[in-house]
This record gives structure tokens, C-alpha cells and sequence, in this order.
């Protein structure tokens, strides 16, 4: 068993069995730990170990993931196959195992690494879960008080630009003396989103990966906002005065809609800032937003920022300050915009 290469999903997981008399009988579960043989090489050519370092993966190699569906609009649709297949699918670097349903036209030609399942990993309690094992859950706590402000980074679609613009943010709020967290509650693990937000300076950083989730696609609300709560607690510890919030993917997306259209969810929330690709994506996404948010929605940034015209498309039509990369990390500028004063709504 020490040859097989252990990914950064299973973290959770030190002394186990390899049970390899269940695998066409035992139904697999979103974190279900198994090990896997390499089969064919395709877009993925290495998972992430323990530390995020990428592990480079080859055919016939023996390697260790949790089960976990995914919802990437440039990447894969894949979810945990309900029964036994000859064949499975690294749907995520991080290491998650699924079944690829549909991908982004780039990926079609070489497609998924495939994978053959040789056995669970399993305990005395039997097959190895990653999901809260060895974690506190904490029930979502939408009226408790807190005692650092919160800002949520969304945006209009995968690749928006939220992660960047949350990134530097962080360093922002750390330019005006600010102690900073941050936080990514949906998406599926891979450790490069919240590893950019430490180098840009956030003292403390987390996402749903650290209490054993591969996944968050078709959890339930009342789901994602107990690992909302638990991640915060843990946030809590490190004193912050703000906390970053990113949730992956769309407006659209199930669990992002489901959150942002969530009264006390939203009710948690001191300020947004909405990254785009485009002009067009920016008015959409502010009637979207600004009926739940209100005066809240502090700012615009993302992709588009990149391009001064269209940036003037945005100034010429909205009314909200577009930061670019360069403001974001003004401390003095974040400052003025953040005191000013935000009403929620009442629930």
C-alpha cells in the first residue's frame, strides 16, 4: 500500500484496509474513499498530495480519491454512479472519482483520465467517509452576532474572475490594516484558490475541502450552510475583522442560487462585490442582485476589467465603482467604500 499515491481529498484518511470484496456490491457516497488503478491518461494528468503539490500520475499507477459529483461549465458534469462501473473518471485534480456525463468542447477530444476501481479503503465501521470524519459540524446560526464583517465575492459565471478579485481583496483589506480571512464554500477541491489568497496576504484561509467534503454540487441548503457555519467558527479563532466569502461557479449555478435567493443566508452578509466577464454579464447580474443585496453591492470587478473599453461600456451605464486589480489592493480606497453604511433586510 505504500506505492499508492494518496490525494488531497483523502487527507482525512491514515490507517485503512483495502477491501476489495465489495466493490460491485457497495453503493458509493459522495466521500467514499477508494483506491483506483490509472487506466488511460487524459486531461488530468496529476492529482494533488496532502501539501497541493501535483502528483503526476501514469498509466497503471494505484491511486487513492474520494467519490464526489462536479458541475464545472469548463471542465465536467460528473456525478457518484449510482452502482458498479468497469470504468470510472478523475473528475478533479484534487482527487475526486466520478462519472463524466458532459464536458466543455476543448476536453472532448482527450477527455477524462479513466480509472479501475480495485477496493474501498475501509475501518472497523467499514468503508472510509471523508465527510465530517475527524471535523465539528455546526448547525447554520443565521442571528448569532459576529465580530468581524463579512464579504461575499461572486461571480456571473465559472471563470469570472471572482477568485482573483477575492485574492486581491484580501491583500487590499491587509493594506489598510485589516486582519483577513478567507473562505470558499461551494466548488470541488483543489487547494490553488485559497493557496492565492494566502500569498496575497489573508492571514487565515479555509474552504469546504477541510471538513472532508470532495464536492459541494447537489448538496442541500441546509447543507452548505452548516459548513458555512463550521467554517466560520473556525475562521473565528483567527481574529479577523473581515472574512472573504467566495462561492464557486455562477449566478445560476443550483447551490449559489439556492444561497443568494436564502433570506438568512443573505442576512449574514456585510458587503458584495460581483466579478464578470463581460459588460453585458455586469447588467444582468446587478438586476440579479441588486433587488437581495441592496446598497450592499459595493463594487464590480473581474474579467472585464481587463479591457478599458469595457470598462467604459460599465462606467457609462452603472453607477457602481469598477475595480481592476490595481484598486483592489488600494487599502485606502477599499476604506472609504466599506464604511460606508449598508442596510439589510429585515427577515
Amino acid at each position: 500500500m505504500s506505492t499508492i499515491k494518496k490525494a488531497n481529498s483523502c487527507k482525512c484518511v491514515s490507517d485503512f484496509k483495502l477491501d476489495t470484496s465489495i466493490i460491485k456490491s457497495h453503493k458509493p457516497e459522495a466521500g467514499d474513499v477508494a483506491v483506483f488503478e490509472v487506466l488511460e491518461i487524459g486531461s488530468l494528468n496529476a492529482i494533488q498530495d496532502f501539501e497541493g503539490r501535483n502528483c503526476y500520475i501514469f498509466e497503471g499507477d494505484q491511486i487513492m480519491l474520494a467519490f464526489g459529483n462536479r458541475y464545472a461549465t469548463n471542465q465536467f458534469e460528473a456525478y457518484v454512479p449510482p452502482t458498479y462501473q468497469s470504468e470510472y473518471d478523475l473528475v478533479g485534480k484534487g482527487g475526486v472519482a466520478g462519472a463524466v456525463t458532459s464536458m466543455f468542447y476543448k476536453l472532448q477530444e482527450i477527455g477524462p483520465t479513466k480509472i479501475r476501481l480495485i477496493g474501498y479503503a475501509s475501518d472497523e465501521q467499514g468503508v472510509i467517509n471523508t465527510i465530517y470524519r475527524h471535523k465539528e459540524k455546526v448547525a447554520f446560526q443565521p442571528l448569532v452576532e459576529r465580530k468581524f464583517k463579512t464579504i461575499l465575492s461572486l461571480g456571473s459565471s465559472m471563470d469570472s474572475g471572482k477568485t482573483t478579485t477575492a485574492a486581491f481583496l484580501s491583500r487590499g483589506l491587509k493594506n489598510a490594516g485589516n486582519r483577513v480571512a478567507y473562505i470558499k464554500l461551494t466548488g470541488t477541491i483543489f487547494n490553488k484558490d485559497k493557496m492565492l489568497c494566502f500569498d496575497c496576504g489573508a492571514d487565515y484561509v479555509s474552504d469546504f475541502s477541510e471538513l472532508g467534503f470532495p464536492s459541494t454540487y447537489l448538496c442541500s441548503r441546509d447543507t452548505i450552510l452548516d459548513i458555512y457555519e463550521s467554517l466560520l467558527k473556525e475562521v473565528g479563532a483567527a481574529n479577523p475583522d473581515y472574512v472573504v466569502i467566495e462561492i464557486a461557479d455562477g449566478l445560476y449555478q443550483r447551490e449559489t442560487n439556492q444561497l443568494i435567493h436564502h433570506l438568512p443566508f443573505t442576512n449574514t452578509i456585510d458587503h458584495v462585490i460581483l466579478s464578470c466577464s463581460d459588460s453585458l454579464a455586469v447588467n444582468t447580474g446587478l438586476r440579479l442582485l441588486s433587488p437581495i443585496f441592496g446598497n450592499r453591492l459595493f463594487a464590480l470587478g473581474g474579467l472585464f476589467t481587463g479591457s478599458p473599453l469595457l470598462v467604459q461600456e460599465v462606467e457609462q451605464r452603472e453607477t457602481l465603482p469598477v475595480l481592476d486589480l490595481e484598486k483592489l489592493v488600494d487599502g485606502t480606497l477599499l476604506r472609504d467604500l466599506l464604511t460606508s453604511k449598508k442596510v439589510k433586510i429585515a427577515m
